[in-house]
């Protein structure tokens, strides 16, 4: 029997587990099968939490369709507060290693409860030769942002690309209403451009401190809410002079704060919640 929490951050869900309790398994094949919302537990992503020689604890993740995540801005809020709650890690200032590095993380409590949840994203890579795209001679660069221009179906995107952790291209519309998501960020995603395919966000800027974003995963697919992906959107929108360094980036599953300091360092909050603990019989 193996025992598991589903946790959720603004409608993107996982489920929390021990990977020494998995680790015997092809943890591709795994998450493919536990994600599966008809013969699984059904989830965006799994998490796997363990020890850390450099951190509080480890966390590796997994997309829905089995492939690997080097972040995930709600899934880290989702572990943060699953290991604070469990007392795996029981204060509320943490270090979670990842595979894009060490995240410091801030619970930020009231009477014990956690409030919201504060994570240090670090700075973008927006080098080009540092990033995981390929793209023709004809290609923008300048002032810190990488332009492409992306034909998908009957509409052309301006896409700017950047890494939080993970690969996102930021495509800003006049408005998102009647746009067809899972349409054009399939196309995105698997871009001839983008060898490790990319996460896609479509943008609306409000003002200078809102914008409203929806957003399909890599390896996932049209989802409600993407930490990553709301960070991306943020400092792609502050670097083309559209929103001032305090945004709030309202997705469909609700809304996250976005602050960038001076050093263009980025720090996300929001917050995550348990939605039930269960087993399940492999």
């Amino acid at each position: 029997m193996l025992y598991f929490t589903k946790m959720q951050g603004l409608g993107n869900d996982f489920i929390c587990l021990d990977y020494d309790k998995v680790s015997r398994y092809n943890l591709k094949i795994f998450s493919k099968y536990i994600c599966d919302r008809h013969f699984g537990i059904g989830a965006d992503g799994v998490l796997l939490y363990s020890k850390s020689k450099i951190a509080d604890c480890k966390m590796r993740i997994f997309n829905s369709d089995g492939t690997e995540a080097g972040m995930c801005g709600n899934g880290i809020r989702c572990l943060s507060r699953f290991m604070y709650e469990k007392g795996y890690v029981p204060k509320n200032k943490m270090k979670i290693e990842t595979i894009s590095g060490i995240k410091n993380i801030e619970c930020i409590t009231q009477n014990a409860k956690i409030m919201s949840i504060k994570v240090d994203m670090g700075v973008p890579q927006t080098d080009i030769n540092k990033l995981p795209i390929y793209v023709p001679r004809n290609y923008k660069y300048h002032d810190k942002k990488c332009k492409v221009m992306l034909k998908a179906g009957d509409k052309e995107f301006e896409g700017i690309f950047l890494s939080v952790g993970n690969p996102h291209t930021v495509i800003e519309c006049k408005t998102l209403n009647d746009l067809q998501i899972t349409k054009y960020g399939k196309i995105v995603e698997n871009y001839r451009y983008f060898p490790q395919k990319t996460n896609v966000e479509f943008v609306e800027v409000v003002d200078q401190n809102n914008i409203n974003v929806k957003v399909w995963e890599r390896g996932v697919g049209k989802t409600l809410a993407c930490g990553t992906g709301a960070v991306a959107s943020a400092y792609a929108m502050y670097k083309e002079e559209k929103v001032e360094n305090e945004v709030n980036v309202k997705l469909e599953g609700g809304e996250l704060k976005i602050y960038i300091d001076e050093n263009d360092r980025i720090f996300m909050e929001g917050n995550a919640v348990k939605v039930f603990d269960g087993e399940i019989d492999l």
